[in-house]
């Protein structure tokens, strides 16, 4: 099948991507990896201890971050219906974080620890129809939302990718009203063109 001209443009900045020949020589999974690591270092949102669950977590670069920051006595569970590499120290569990056996299983894994931080990095498969790409976008973001508010500890934090256009106003008042503070963030590895922003929400509110 014959790439689209947007396709090859895509592959051209990538190969040529400063943060995805960092990640090559670092040994880092993805480019996104450096997303988290500044967002992190910004907020202070890792440190030792801490029990996190990454959403759609393959190819695994933001839970291998999340990971060698919580340090072993933390904990890392990755979820996603795609298959990821084994990481060293991060619980990885293939399923849907909808379906009610993967909570359950979630459940077991944390043997009765509180979640502290819910992250969500994912993107829907893009169609060139922006219209319905932006939808399906803001559309994770929303299961992501939920997800942390049913599993998320009094206090704890959510950090989820949105994208601006259709929806991200409707989005960002039903963030406020589950965290005490909600802040934009537009890490330098996001790439310039891209409409890309991250919404960390802090101090999780019960009930919001």
């Amino acid at each position: 099948m014959k790439r689209s001209k947007t396709s090859k443009q895509w592959m051209r900045e990538h190969v040529n991507d400063v943060y995805v020949q960092r990640a090559r020589s670092e040994g880092q999974r993805s480019r996104g990896a450096y997303k988290l690591l500044e967002i992190a270092a910004r907020d202070k949102l890792l440190k030792p201890g801490l029990v996190v669950v990454d959403l759609g977590a393959a190819p695994g670069g933001w839970s291998k971050v999340a990971q060698a920051q919580v340090g072993p006595r933390g904990l890392v569970i990755a979820l996603d219906v795609l298959e990821m590499e084994p990481l060293p120290g991060v619980k990885f569990m293939q399923g849907d974080f909808r379906e009610d056996a993967v909570v359950d299983a979630l459940r077991q894994q944390l043997a009765g620890r509180k979640i502290d931080l819910v992250l969500s990095d994912m993107s829907p498969n893009i169609s060139g129809i922006n219209m319905s790409d932006q939808a399906r976008a803001m559309h994770l973001a929303e299961l992501a939302l939920e997800f942390a508010a049913k599993h998320l500890k009094p206090g704890g934090n959510f950090l989820v990718k949105v994208f601006q256009g259709a929806g991200f106003e409707e989005f960002l008042p039903a963030m406020r009203a589950r965290f005490s503070k909600v802040v934009t963030r537009k890490p330098e590895a996001s790439r310039g063109r891209s409409n890309e922003l991250y919404l960390l929400g802090r101090g999780y509110i019960p009930g919001g």
